[in-house]
Order: structure tokens, then C-alpha cells, then sequence
């Protein structure tokens, strides 16, 4: 295996401002064939070069890394029922048309819920003290997303919706009678030995019963509304507001756990290990043929036809998922790959959308090394 075009299409992405620093990981049927870290983690710094133990906001990778796997585990344990009605664990959440919506529908992202709401806009004027990253200000996060009107019907078309999976947290909260980042910590990352991904839980960082590693996590952005470039703090503001622990988004990690945990996962879908049945995460795995034109799996998403994040050397039977922060994970489940691509491209804006060319680039060279 040659990657030597690889380790070229990295520094040229860092000479070029795709992003000031990122770590590349490639696992190839289990073992690790490609891990490369370049740049820098953080520009105000004089020297912060990223290391392979640099840790990242994962973004939307929260999404199938944390919550979509913590549904599923409540589902195999007869907590929750992927055809069952949200408003049967949620009652208020059937209300302006969202009665039929499912848990199966928030996860392949066809609730017809909208993608995003700056929920954080509207509660920074509600005036109230010590509102942001309060029990309070969580449970009114909840609260909207229940109140919210759907754009579609259920099941009819993808709108891919973060407020999708801040219900799909609460739903975990409610049927684990734990916090999402606790319930993640006991019994995902936990068990699976995964000690360099989780949330940061705001609340305790303040308190100061946390105190995280700075010099070990990558910069993100210059934010103007909060007055600081954000470091080991959840770029995502509605995340922010409920104190770095959502559905959506707040995990941060490093490459080399992305990959652990994949491996879990992946190996779950041959029938080895604890984490998940093997029909379970199969089905996971499957697109839902009955949504108009979806890509989506229950929590992942697998390449488009066009123009695909993943590039265009992967085999049809892959998924993965990005995160807003320029991370990245796909899983070629035919040839048994790996690719975990961590940036900190919004650092310091999030203006720079350059990744959205260079990472299919970079995954191409990847699979063309691979032969």
C-alpha cells in the first residue's frame, strides 16, 4: 500500500486553508493501515500542531455514534418500539400534525420535522438568569421541539432534522431514567473501553468538577455571539444551550476511538460482541425504500448517487455520516474499510466550506491506495 498521494492531498488540503489541522485514520479489515495528523489545532497558538490524540467536535457524528446506537440498545431491551408512535413516550409531541410520526421516522430523518431552529436566539431574550446550559433551558429545548409543525408528512420525503434527534435524545433520557451523556458513558463507550469520546458537560466543567484537556482538543470557531474562540466547548449553539449533552450533536473524540467504535459496531452486525443484535444492526443499516428518494439508513446515511461525500471508489453497500466541524466517518461494509477524516474547518469560521471538494478527493486516494 502506497499512500503516498494521500499524505501529499493532506498538506496541500492544510497549505490551501481546506482546514488548519486534521487526522486521518484508515482501518482495513481490522487493522490499522493509515493514520496521519497535520497541521495545527488551534491558530491563535504558536505552536498547537494536531497530534493523532487530538481530540475533535464530532458534530453531527453524535448522531450515529451516540444516539442512534442508544435507541436501538433501548429497543432490543423493550423500552422503546421503532414503529411505536412518539407521542406514546412523549405525549405532547402528537400535537399540529405529528401524531403519526414514529421513532423509525426521526431516525431516517422522514418525521417532516425542519432541519434546524436557532432555539438559542430565542432563549438568550428570554431574559432569565443563569438560563443557558440549565436543567431549565433543557427541558425548554424539549419543549419546543414538541410544539413544533411539521414541513411534511411522516414518511413522504428526507428532511434531515437536528430537532429529529434532540426528540430522539429526550426519548432516551425518559426511557433510561438517565442523562443522554450518561447513559452513552455506561453503556456504550464504557464498556467498549473508549476513554477519548464523550460529551462535555458544561455544567460540570463550570462547576469545576471537569476540567477538560484543552491542549489536547482542536479549536473551532471565532464565535461572535459567545465572545471566544470555542475550544472544548460544543460548537453548536442549541447544543450549547443544553449545556454541550443533545441528541444532535456534543460528542467530541478522537480518531482512533471513532474507529474503536465503529469496529464495535461493525463487528455487532456479524454477530460478535454485546453492543447490538446482528438483525438489529442490519436493519440499521438499511435504506428505507419507502421514503421518496432517500439515501438514509435509521441514523447513518450511505452516498449518493452524485456527488458523494464518500467519493466514488466505495461500494455500494457503505454508510457513514459528517459532522458540521469537518469530521467525517464512512464504513465500507463489503470491503471491510474504515475512513475517519477530523477537522477543525470552521476554525476560525465556519464560512470555509472548501472540505466539501476535497473530501471525496481525499477518500478517492484513500481507496485507490487500498488497491
Amino acid at each position: 500500500m502506497n499512500f503516498s498521494r494521500v499524505d501529499e492531498a493532506l498538506q496541500e488540503a492544510v497549505r490551501s486553508r481546506v482546514f488548519p489541522g486534521a487526522v486521518l485514520r484508515v482501518s482495513h479489515r481490522g487493522d490499522l493501515v493509515y493514520e496521519k495528523a497535520v497541521g495545527s489545532r488551534n491558530l491563535e497558538l504558536p505552536e498547537a500542531p494536531v497530534a493523532v490524540e487530538t481530540v475533535f467536535d464530532l458534530a453531527s457524528l453524535t448522531k450515529p455514534l451516540a444516539t442512534t446506537i442508544a435507541i436501538l440498545m433501548l429497543v432490543r431491551d423493550r423500552r422503546l418500539d421503532l414503529d411505536e408512535r412518539v407521542a406514546r413516550y412523549l405525549p405532547h409531541f402528537g400535537v399540529f400534525g405529528k401524531s403519526g410520526v414514529t421513532i423509525r421516522h426521526l431516525l431516517n430523518h422522514s418525521s417532516g420535522l425542519a432541519a434546524h431552529r436557532p432555539y438559542f436566539r430565542e432563549a438568550s431574550g428570554l431574559g432569565r438568569l443563569n438560563f443557558i446550559g440549565s436543567r431549565e433551558a433543557r427541558a425548554w429545548v424539549y419543549e419546543q421541539v414538541q410544539r413544533e409543525r411539521p414541513e411534511a408528512a411522516p414518511g413522504k420525503q428526507v428532511i434531515y432534522s437536528d430537532l429529529g434527534f434532540l426528540a430522539l435524545g429526550q426519548l432516551v433520557e425518559n426511557a433510561s431514567a438517565m442523562s443522554l451523556d450518561q447513559f452513552c458513558h455506561r453503556r456504550i463507550f464504557g464498556p467498549a473501553r473508549l476513554e477519548a469520546l464523550g460529551y462535555i458537560d458544561l455544567t460540570m466543567v463550570r462547576a469545576g468538577r471537569v476540567e477538560p484537556v484543552s491542549d489536547r482538543i482542536a479549536a473551532t470557531s471565532a464565535c461572535a455571539w459567545r465572545g471566544q474562540t470555542l475550544c472544548g466547548e460544543v460548537e453548536d449553539e442549541n447544543a450549547w444551550l443544553m449545556a454541550g449533552v443533545a441528541g444532535h450533536a456534543g460528542l467530541f473524540g478522537t480518531a482512533e476511538d471513532v474507529d474503536r467504535l465503529a469496529s464495535v459496531i461493525e463487528a455487532a452486525g456479524r454477530g460478535q460482541g454485546d453492543l447490538l443484535p446482528r438483525e438489529l444492526v442490519r436493519e440499521m443499516w438499511t435504506i428505507d425504500d419507502t421514503v421518496p428518494g432517500s439515501t438514509r439508513t435509521l441514523g447513518w446515511d450511505t452516498p449518493a448517487a452524485r456527488n458523494s461525500a464518500a467519493g466514488g471508489r466505495m461500494s455500494p453497500h457503505t454508510v457513514g455520516h459528517l459532522g458540521f466541524t469537518g469530521t467525517s466517518l464512512w464504513l465500507d461494509l463489503e470491503q471491510r474499510v474504515h475512513i475517519v477524516l477530523l477537522s477543525n474547518r470552521v476554525h476560525p469560521s465556519r464560512d470555509n466550506n472548501r472540505i466539501r471538494e476535497w473530501r471525496p478527493r481525499i477518500h478517492d486516494l484513500v481507496m485507490e491506495a487500498l488497491g
